[in-house]
């Protein structure tokens, strides 16, 4: 093997090493994200929860002040 093989065989070596570590990390975010993204699902799920029940009781308290009114 010529020493421009070597060379070449080692450059390529050490991309291929870098580049593997810079896939790991790259995994390592996405995994943070998903994590991340799947906490701020919760959070949207419980607080659409939260605005609904508002909702129900403000209607129902829109509906006994029609009442009170009718009736005053």
């Amino acid at each position: 093997m010529s020493d421009d093989t070597a060379a070449l065989i080692l450059a390529l070596a050490v991309e291929n090493a870098e580049l593997r570590g810079q896939l790991a990390e790259a995994q390592d975010l996405l995994i943070e994200t998903a994590v991340d993204a799947g906490d701020l699902h919760a959070r949207m799920e419980e607080l659409q929860a939260d605005l609904d029940e508002a909702r129900i009781e403000r209607d129902a308290w829109r509906v006994e002040a029609e009442r009170g009114r009718r009736a005053g």
